[in-house]
């Protein structure tokens, strides 16, 4: 049976390998409360699955994912846009921890809660054109903080976070925060699956472990400070361009058309 191209997130399945696909492309595969629900539950499954041994997430369109969806800001209590945000921080700690391969393949924009994602899979693929940005901070979110330390090293990623900036794909992968520019070959592993896990933990053991309620607590911490829908709201309110931008974006349109505007001749001129 197909499946429903309606759905908020995509799953197939070949040889091994189960894809899913945030399918969300008119809002740029924002996440939504039941997008990162479904993530969790493919995520899950595929991990308790003995016949997968590789997880691929893709985003459907344009880009991977633009972030957190603030469609519904304006119905948004500060305890439920908490709730929404520790959901998001259990799924990255998911991926982070999975006991198999995660591939994740970006394109367009990766940004905000989408970067996060991107962080936490294993291997990560930057395709020509994406971009990065970790905007939370600027709101006073710290989601994803110590995985983002962990792929370009403390000082890189709190420059990053700090001062608002975006990556290009040579950047991303200049720095680690990509580890392939092109789509690896998804072949089954050497190991088998116990060992393939043992060795997933092992490594993380060299990063300080399994500190997700560590995490957790940093994201709470910070989001529990009062006005978090203000700040977020505030922060919306800053991308809008203001009526100054506006008249002077036009202005410069105004002279690009004209200056590279056909000359007309001179006789047609004095006819006029």
């Amino acid at each position: 049976m197909a499946e429903d191209p309606h759905l908020e997130l995509l799953s197939t399945r070949h040889e091994g390998v189960v894809t899913l696909t945030m399918n969300r492309p008119e809002r740029g595969n924002a996440l939504s409360a039941e997008l990162v629900e479904a993530l969790l539950d493919g995520v899950n499954a595929a991990m308790e699955d003995d016949a997968v041994h590789t997880l691929v997430l893709r985003g459907q369109g344009r880009h991977f994912c633009t972030g957190l969806d603030l469609s519904d800001l304006d119905q948004a209590s500060d305890t439920t846009l908490l709730w929404r945000l520790v959901r998001i921080e259990t799924l990255l700690t998911t991926v982070w921890q999975a006991p198999k391969c995660t591939v994740a393949v970006a394109q367009g924009r990766t940004w905000g809660a989408g970067a996060d994602l991107f962080v936490a899979c294993e291997q990560r693929v930057a395709l020509p054109g994406a971009t990065w940005r970790f905007p939370g901070s600027q709101f006073g979110i710290v989601l994803g903080t110590r995985r983002l330390a962990l792929r370009l090293g403390s000082g890189a990623a709190r420059d990053l976070l700090t001062s608002g900036g975006e990556l290009d794909t040579a950047q991303a992968l200049a720095c680690g925060l990509a580890s392939h520019a092109e789509e690896p070959d998804l072949q089954a592993p050497k190991v088998d699956a116990a060992t393939g896990a043992a060795l997933r933990a092992a490594t993380r053991a060299a990063e300080g472990g399994d500190l997700r309620d560590a995490d957790l607590a940093a994201l709470v911490r910070s989001a529990a400070r009062p006005g978090l829908v203000s700040r977020v709201r505030r922060y919306v309110e800053s991308l809008k361009p203001t009526q100054t931008t506006r008249t002077a974006q036009a202005a410069q349109a105004a002279q690009t058309v004209q200056a590279t505007a056909p000359e007309r001749p001179a006789a047609e001129t004095r006819a006029q």
